[in-house]
């Protein structure tokens, strides 16, 4: 099975506890699942298997595995398919043993991540297929849910995705929103000069919408131009002029990007192609928890 990182792995058991708050009630009482306490036989055990029940990128085993071993630490998960895999309908992802009643506990929590961590692979898989043969990376953006980032970029990478920067705190990313809060903004060439003095091993991304944006970060060696919304004819003339005055400065398109779009995209000749729907607009894969088979 693909594993966390620590990082990933506590960020999951942070999201379990809040998850299973929201079931079991702020005491997490083992009787707080009272439909199967009144129904199911407490010493009953039995085995349930999780099902892909349409197609797409599995991710999420691990958060799966997590949550059933928070509810009962006795339950046996066995994985019987790799994240990153695509999987087809029927298809068996992982099966549980132990105590009935800890098995339906969990069930909805465990069911809940990796879902949703498969939609973000199932999507980016997708997104990655339509630039198929071209020298183009995915990646996603800052768009998640608050306290989901790393889960949500773990999934994009098992969906053939790229990471763009985790936070704020990995890489300077200038804005428009930068230049328009300054008063009197430093020449680019002289402000990428004192950043680099101040943070030499972090990256600089600098957002521009004009070609003559792009002429004057080109000057200052940016590590990356980001090209904000730009029509195709304008980012093939920023290939061009990148190639021109500044080739080991790298290019990334964003906004707006479809699956419809994407190809089109990475055919200007752009390095990069970030994506906030990855993260954000990923439908949940339908995969169930069926008992007893």
């Amino acid at each position: 099975m693909s594993a966390f990182t620590p990082a990933e792995t506590a960020a999951c058991c942070h999201l379990i506890e809040l998850a299973l708050q929201e079931d079991l009630g702020p005491e997490m009482s083992p009787d707080a699942d009272i439909t199967s306490v009144c129904f199911v036989d407490l010493i009953a055990e039995g085995t349930a298997v999780m099902v892909a029940r349409q197609p797409g990128i599995l991710a999420g085993l691990p958060a799966a595995a997590l949550a059933f071993a928070r509810v009962d630490p006795h339950l046996r998960f066995e994985t019987l398919i790799q994240d990153g895999t695509p999987v087809q309908p029927g298809d068996h992802l992982a099966t549980i043993t132990g105590l009935t009643c800890g098995i339906f506990t969990a069930e909805r929590t465990a069911l809940n991540f990796i879902q949703q961590l498969s939609g973000i692979a199932t999507l980016t898989h997708y997104y990655v297929q339509a630039v198929a043969g071209l020298p183009v990376q995915i990646l996603d953006t800052r768009k998640t849910i608050p306290g989901w980032r790393l889960l949500a970029k773990y999934a994009v990478r098992q969906g053939g995705g790229r990471n763009h920067r985790m936070g704020l705190y990995d890489m300077i990313l200038i804005k428009d929103n930068h230049w328009a809060a300054m008063d009197h903004p430093y020449p680019l060439e002289e402000t990428f000069r004192y950043m680099r003095k101040h943070h030499p091993k972090i990256p600089i991304e600098i957002e521009i919408d004009t070609l003559a944006q792009l002429d004057a970060a080109l000057v200052g060696n940016p590590d990356i131009i980001l090209l904000d919304n730009m029509p195709l004819a304008m980012m093939r003339e920023a290939f061009k002029r990148r190639n021109q005055a500044a080739p080991g400065v790298r290019l990334e398109a964003s906004g707006g990007v479809t699956l419809q779009t994407v190809r089109a995209i990475a055919e200007t000749g752009v390095d990069r192609i970030s994506i906030g729907a990855l993260t954000h607009s990923a439908p949940a894969l339908d995969i169930a928890l069926d008992y007893g088979t």
